[in-house]
């Protein structure tokens, strides 16, 4: 499997479509970050087809000492709204995720969103394994999260290119919890990002 990864980065690169290395300053990272006061906790976000059921995108977010989100060669922080290291994104405050998850749902596709609560310990080490993952070729954002959780939950969770699989792995994982969010807008999902100002919700966060 890991020659077939290296052959399909190779090929990815040779055709001009390699992952692009981006790296947040410092102090956009400090000034950002955001540390939920609940418990220590691995959130899966698989967005699924509504006609067919496949996969079409896998995510991963960690509470650790800040919160964080894995978004492997995702397009929601095109316009670069948020501090962004190699598809670590920063400042997940509870309006971020709720913005997150409706931007990926709509007539087309649903998320199903699963939680499991970790140990401080399995936090940080999932912490650091996102942080230090580095940028992510498309099409490869389930085989990049699923390498992971392997590496979390060894002998429970195997690598695989499918958004679904990985997900019906993370769900036999004992404590985990799942909910699924539909939503009817239309394809252009971009409305989700125009209405949202992030700038004035960091205005409000410090007023308080």
């Amino acid at each position: 499997m890991r020659a077939l990864v290296f052959a399909a980065c190779a090929a990815m690169m040779v055709s001009g479509c390699a992952a692009e290395r981006v790296w947040a300053p410092d102090e956009e990272v400090s000034r950002v970050a955001y540390r939920h006061d609940g418990p220590p906790r691995l959130t899966l976000y698989t967005m699924l087809n509504n006609n067919s059921g496949a996969g079409a995108h896998t995510a991963l977010m960690v509470n650790g000492s800040q919160r964080v989100i894995f978004d492997p060669a995702g397009s929601f922080n095109k316009s670069n709204v948020l501090p962004e290291r190699n598809d670590v994104l920063f400042g997940i405050t509870p309006q971020v995720e709720d913005v997150y998850t409706r931007y990926h749902a709509r007539e087309t596709f649903r998320v199903k969103v699963q939680k499991l609560d970790v140990s401080p310990e399995v936090a940080r080490v999932a912490e650091q394994a996102v942080m230090g993952y580095g940028p992510v070729p498309q099409a490869m954002c389930a085989n990049s999260t699923s390498d992971i959780l392997a590496g979390i939950f060894p002998g429970q969770v195997n690598k695989t290119w499918s958004p679904r699989k990985l997900s019906e792995q993370f769900a036999q994982l004992p404590g985990t919890t799942e909910r699924v969010l539909r939503e009817y807008d239309s394809d252009d999902n971009s409305k989700v990002l125009d209405d949202w100002d992030p700038e004035r919700e960091r205005v409000a966060r410090a007023a308080n």
